[in-house]
């Protein structure tokens, strides 16, 4: 007598699988949007801030994904979704501001303008009616990770931890290269990070416009520093 598991088949992808794949497509750090050439002030915190080992290098950005990430990118990126969907651009134009006008350091700025014009750059190869409809709106990173990720069956909460989990992954390459450190301690510190991605997304998700923020100004004291340090890996 057979045991049932027979008449099964296969099993089939969720009707979620095309969202899924397109999010691990965007979190990639293989995409081409420069995100690796830029240390996020972490590089400097090496030098002047005593981030010296794993543990330092963990603690450092678990603060910055709690304290800047979730209550900036990630609640700006979760509004554009929502703007984007409901067809809203000037609600995207007033959001892409935002982004702009809180980057406390050009280096920051740099960083983010960029990284956005190479988003949607890539985005016209495989969206082109989603790049045309934020031509010229001059879309920052976070702004520009909506407009590729809105189409898709993702919900806003998913696009948000696909985001995070790309910035994560990328500082933990970033702090291998810094610090140094082994490729070993890199995956503990992605670890760490991974395991708050939920709650920072789930804060981020909360927070309205008035509740929306970027001061950290540690940070921007870091990456104003970072333009003139003496030796260094990473982009000013």
């Amino acid at each position: 007598m057979g045991t049932g598991t027979e008449a099964r088949g296969p099993a089939l992808p969720s009707q979620g699988t095309a969202g899924l794949l397109s999010l691990i497509w965007l979190a990639s750090p293989a995409l081409p949007v420069g995100g690796f050439s830029y240390s996020e002030g972490l590089e400097a915190a090496v030098e002047w801030a005593g981030v010296s080992n794993e543990a330092t290098a963990a603690d450092w950005l678990l603060d910055q994904l709690h304290l800047g990430l979730a209550r900036g990118d990630l609640a700006v990126l979760a509004a554009s979704v929502q703007a984007l969907r409901a067809d809203r651009l000037d609600r995207l134009a007033e959001l892409n501001q935002w982004v702009l006008h809180t980057r406390e350091t050009s280096e920051l700025r740099l960083q983010s303008v960029q990284m956005g014009r190479s988003l949607i750059d890539w985005l016209r190869n495989l969206q082109p009616a989603q790049a045309e409809r934020v031509q010229g709106l001059g879309l920052t990173y976070p702004v520009a990770f909506a407009a590729a990720a809105a189409a898709s069956s993702a919900s806003a909460a998913d696009i948000c931890a696909a985001y995070a989990f790309g910035w994560c992954e990328n500082m933990s390459q970033t702090a291998i290269k810094a610090v140094p450190l082994g490729q070993s301690a890199g995956q503990r510190i992605l670890a760490r990070l991974a395991a708050e991605i939920p709650a920072a997304v789930a804060g981020a998700m909360a927070l309205d416009d008035a509740g929306r923020q970027a001061f950290t100004p540690r940070l921007a004291v870091l990456s104003a520093r970072h333009e003139t340090q003496y030796s260094r890996l990473f982009r000013s």
